[in-house]
């Protein structure tokens, strides 16, 4: 629907998979990690107790997602597979080490979602494959969270985004990092050098100047109409900082 309304695709035929049955469900595996289906709306993720007890960033990034509205109606699977650059869920996705499940009349394979997000708007899917489950590990073992982002209006798509995950010692010393930035290029993406530098550290100011750094460095944003590159890659630094801070300082996010 949004590349329609974008007038970027003109369909001759619309499949309605809405009745699809099975798909729609949040359930918890024999692991302790959780499985969503792709037709599961995303206002009932945000709500779910299921997704609030093992995986808080998940439910409180959905509430930037759009308006209550939207997330009445949108899925999981449909944003993920809409591939907008700008979007939370795919950025949570990747910073979470999600796996989807990807079926056609003949097979069915898992892609993680490092290999999921190819470009703007698009994705590993097949053109006869359609998306069925996501699969996430719960942010059980000491992991914390932090997810900021930037719109020029509350539920307008980010200008630039944050998803920072991190696993503290006893000590304070960051054990390990995942950093996903979203809005700020051509797909969501890992800031590999910021989570090389922030872990086996502490989470100190010389170690945030740093990250924030690495991040704004390594961003390569266009310009539009909401923003140029520059302001993006300063701001991601800044966003970087702020997600780091607020899994360190609170453990869950801000």
């Amino acid at each position: 629907m949004p590349l329609l309304n974008m007038r970027l695709a003109r369909p001759k035929v619309l499949v309605d998979i809405n009745k699809i049955s099975g798909l729609d469900y949040i359930s918890e595996t024999n692991e302790g990690n959780i499985s969503i289906g792709a037709l599961t709306r995303q206002r009932l993720i945000e709500k779910s107790t299921l997704v609030k007890d093992n995986l808080p960033v998940l439910s409180t990034a959905l509430g930037s997602v759009g308006h209550v509205q939207i997330r009445n109606r949108g899925t999981i699977g449909g944003s993920i597979s809409h591939a907008d650059p700008a979007a939370e869920i795919s950025a949570l996705c990747l910073a979470l080490e999600a796996e989807f499940v990807l079926k056609s009349l003949s097979s069915e394979r898992i892609v993680n979602s490092e290999s999921f997000f190819l470009g703007q708007l698009t994705t590993a899917l097949e053109p006869e494959e359609l998306l069925t489950e996501i699969r996430l590990p719960s942010l059980s073992d000491g992991w914390r969270w932090g997810f900021q982002e930037v719109c020029r209006r509350r539920g307008d798509f980010a200008l630039v985004g944050c998803v920072a995950l991190i696993r503290l010692d006893d000590n304070g010393m960051c054990q390990d990092a995942r950093i996903s930035m979203f809005g700020a290029g051509d797909t969501p993406v890992r800031m590999r050098e910021a989570e090389t530098r922030i872990s086996g550290s502490p989470v100190d100011s010389p170690a945030l100047d740093d990250v924030a750094r690495l991040v704004s460095e390594k961003l390569d944003p266009v310009s539009d109409i909401h923003a140029s590159g520059a302001y993006r890659k300063q701001v991601g630094g800044a966003i970087a900082r702020r997600s780091l801070e607020a899994a360190t300082n609170q453990g869950k996010g801000a």
